[in-house]
């Protein structure tokens, strides 16, 4: 079993919280990792409710059900019985012991109403990302700690990568079963099956819609969209879709952690800034999929390796923000004029790394031209700026500036 980097955190708040919510996209790992935290004093009973026998039971007579069940107990697809939250926030006030109840989910039951309010202050919530490349390679990344910290420098190692592993890396992203499969079409077939079982099983339960038709076509216009702003009136002539079923589709896909957004900064800038959100695949293999990429394809065109080695990046720092110690958040920044820095990290204390992205394997002058324009408008809150391109080298160039490869996402050394 590959180590996941949030155990020790899930670990944790199983020993002061009585309910833990986990939640993430189908099959990057969720009963897996719940079920790895048995040991001689945590012995819970494991249910899911991909059984039919416990689903009818359980909605029919959620307290009923629940008062029947010995804790502590793992209860896995929770999302598919949404009515069992107002009787767990019942059982709690009566025995608020930590650890009582594990629950797993493959959609963001938090968006069900009242579900939020009723075990407000009685549950903690961890999202497990599909796997990063530190986690796949065996060691913890450190990377958002290093380019936030006071005492930056930079390695004078290199960090070297045959150009076609490294797009292999993003074209294979980090499900467990989709990196296991020995051939790009086997990861095909892997995907196919995925997204069909999304629609038979998460997509129906969650909506009463008729459209499960438009889904993978809608997915595919999306992913060819990624890393842009989502312009939901250009979406619509794509699709065919009116602008109100297609808001509900979206909305639909990122409940099911398939989709998320990269929102923007604006901070105490003056100057007139878009506000609107980027759109990005939490998972770069699903991504190629839906557009069919090969590394025969990224080869030859700079566009395709642009945007995927962005998604790329945000989707592995994204991932990096549950176990980093620095906490910031993760936006990006746009003007009006189309100057654009692709990631900014900003910290509780309001400084700012940026971070510019580059599918190249040489950087220039030219490639910190969004990241000067920031730098000017924060002045002392500006802490430094990177371009994260796919070269070996880490490179000072002018002040607080630094080209660094990509390889140190995943490596400290």
């Amino acid at each position: 079993m590959i180590e996941r980097f949030l155990k020790p955190y899930l670990a944790e708040a199983l020993k002061d919280t009585p309910v833990i919510l986990l939640v993430g996209a189908r099959q990057v790992g969720k009963s897996t990792l719940a079920q790895s935290l048995r040991d001689d004093q945590y012995q819970p009973q494991y249910l899911t409710f991909d059984d039919p026998t416990l689903l009818s039971a359980a909605k029919g007579n959620p307290s009923g059900f629940l008062d029947s069940v010995q804790t502590p107990v793992i209860f896995d697809e929770i999302q598919r019985v949404p009515e069992l939250f107002l009787p767990f926030k019942v059982a709690v006030d009566k025995e608020r012991s930590p650890g009582r109840f594990l629950l797993t989910g493959s959609a963001n039951v938090l968006l069900i109403p009242n579900v939020a309010d009723s075990l407000a202050g009685r549950m903690e919530i961890l999202n497990l990302r599909p796997l990063s490349q530190g986690e796949i390679e065996g060691h913890r990344e450190d990377f958002i700690d290093w380019v936030c910290g006071e005492e930056f420098e930079l390695p004078v190692v290199k960090f070297a990568e045959d150009r076609e592993k490294l797009f292999e890396r993003m074209l294979s992203g980090g499900y467990p079963e989709a990196i296991q499969r020995n051939s790009a079409s086997r990861r095909t077939a892997w995907f196919s099956s995925y997204i069909a079982t999304l629609l038979q099983r998460d997509v129906r339960d969650l909506a009463n819609i008729d459209g499960l038709v438009d889904f993978p076509k809608l997915l595919s216009i999306l992913a060819s969209r990624s890393c842009g702003l989502l312009n939901y009136a250009e979406v619509s002539r794509t699709s065919g879709l009116p602008q109100t079923t297609l808001k509900r589709y979206v909305a639909l896909l990122e409940n099911l952690f398939l989709i998320e957004y990269l929102p923007a900064y604006s901070g105490s800038l003056t100057k007139r800034m878009v506000k609107a959100p980027k759109l990005i695949f939490t998972d770069t293999g699903l991504l190629s999929h839906l557009q069919n990429l090969t590394w025969d394809k990224i080869k030859f065109d700079p566009t395709l390796a642009g945007f995927l080695t962005e998604n790329f990046v945000v989707s592995e720092l994204k991932k990096q923000l549950a176990w980093n110690q620095t906490r910031v958040q993760m936006l990006h920044f746009r003007t009006s004029t189309d100057i654009e820095v692709d990631i900014v990290l900003e910290t509780p204390s309001g400084e700012v790394v940026g971070i510019e992205i580059k599918s190249g394997a040489n950087v220039n002058r030219d490639a910190f031209k969004g990241l000067r324009v920031l730098a000017e408008s924060l002045g002392k809150k500006f802490l430094r700026g990177i371009v994260i391109y796919t070269g070996e080298n880490c490179v000072a160039f002018e002040n607080n500036m630094f080209a660094i490869p990509i390889g140190r996402l995943w490596n400290s050394r």
